[in-house]
């Protein structure tokens, strides 16, 4: 059988597209294009409205490229609104992630764990130890598509883990829709880790680096003490890089969006980071022109985002998102506004990341090497690979001088 894959939204989401495609080559099938496919599988987002439109053009694109292909829907917009999507064309069934990844591992030959290792799989693999959130953000009907929040089986794990270091894989990114609230027994994040760090110790070839860990994105709350310590302690094994979404700069406006902080809670835990880890890279994501955003609230967000120095910033103009309690709000932002907002948000981005990238220069990190000639450091920035060296190989490498940044990128 010939299958392609249209994934969008999330890292969570790449994960279970890559678990999908395993599941489908380890049944003897084989990725095509769209047009030459006999399974198309959407992999659907639905965080904003604009999420739910690319969404529905995708669908529509997959129905058009192909006359005859199998096209399943899955993911959180199949969540939500399974009935319009099956409305849309004979050919449209949607599947639960859960449902559809046994059926397609009945498929399979053997018990063993379908490693997403080698071919068009990302050298950086993903594992999902987390599903679901206990949050409600206002504008985000997330938590309705994915369910309450559920943790993994640590062993279950662990082994995944260990499979993959055995194949040669040095860069593992757990992933997770509230990440933070990985919860199994009184095992707590930071303590998975640490037993991950144990599991993995000895799966380095003489001279080689250890598989290191990347926490693909953590709610501020639950920054715990222990994480801290590890993040200090691990030598980089854990990488002294974190996601750390904060939305907005203005305690009034994350009072509006339900987010459990205010603005100098942020900054102080920020700062209780930085004390205890100097080398951490930090980025964010930040909606600008939220129902009720003023220019005051704006340039609160501008300030935090000065003091916290983040290495990189996701810019997200608010799209309202029907179902949602902002989406009723009646004091919706101008589309000129969100769009100059963001525009001004961007440009600080740029200089921020430029002068984190600058602040590096001549220091050393291991990198890993993505593909011939294109690497990923530790702190996240995208650098040259060594010559020779091998995708998918932890490396180090010294942070030569960036070049002079001439403009601000447009988007």
């Amino acid at each position: 059988m010939r299958f392609a894959i249209v994934n969008l939204g999330c890292k969570v989401n790449r994960v279970e597209s890559d678990a999908i495609a395993a599941a489908l080559l380890a049944a003897g099938g084989s990725e095509a294009a769209p047009t030459d496919a006999d399974l198309i599988v959407v992999n659907t987002c639905t965080v904003t409205g604009e999420a739910e439109k690319k969404t529905r053009k995708a669908v529509h694109r997959a129905l058009r490229a192909n006359g005859h292909a199998r096209v399943v829907v899955t993911g959180c917009a199949a969540a939500i609104d399974a009935a319009g999507f099956e409305a849309m064309d004979p050919r449209v069934e949607t599947a639960a992630k859960g449902a559809l990844l046994e059926e397609l591992a009945g498929r399979a030959v053997g018990t063993h764990p379908v490693l997403r290792v080698g071919g068009a799989f990302p050298t950086r693999v993903g594992i999902k130890v987390q599903d679901g959130c206990d949050n409600a953000c206002t504008y985000c009907i997330v938590h309705v598509a994915r369910g309450r929040a559920w943790s993994r089986d640590a062993d279950e794990v662990i082994d995944e883990a260990v499979a993959y270091a055995r194949a040669g894989v040095r860069e593992i990114v757990l992933s997770g829709i509230n990440l933070g609230s990985y919860c199994w027994g009184d095992l707590t994040l930071a303590g998975l880790l640490e037993r991950l760090l144990a599991a993995t110790a000895d799966q380095a070839t003489s001279g080689e680096p250890c598989v290191r860990f990347r926490i693909s994105s953590i709610e501020p709350k639950d920054v715990g003490d222990d994480l801290v310590a590890l993040l200090a302690s691990a030598e980089g094994r854990v990488c002294r890089h974190l996601h750390l979404p904060l939305q907005s700069g203005s305690s009034k406006v994350l009072r509006h969006m339900a987010r459990p902080y205010d603005a100098g809670e942020y900054c102080t835990l920020v700062d209780r980071l930085r004390a205890a880890v100097p080398e951490l890279s930090l980025s964010t994501d930040v909606i600008v022109g939220f129902p009720g955003e003023d220019e005051d609230d704006f340039a609160a967000t501008l300030d935090v985002v000065r003091q916290c120095a983040f290495s990189k910033i996701h810019v997200f103009p608010y799209s309202r998102r029907e179902g949602t309690p902002a989406a009723d709000r009646v004091d919706q932002v101008r589309p000129e506004i969100k769009a100059d907002r963001a525009r001004r948000l961007r440009e600080l981005a740029f200089r921020l990341r430029s002068a984190d990238r600058a602040r590096r220069s001549g220091t050393s990190e291991l990198v890993l090497v993505e593909t011939a000639g294109k690497a990923t450091t530790e702190s996240y920035f995208e650098v040259e690979a060594p010559a020779g060296a091998v995708p998918g190989a932890l490396v180090a490498v010294a942070l030569p001088t960036p070049p002079l940044a001439v403009q601000v990128p447009a988007k």
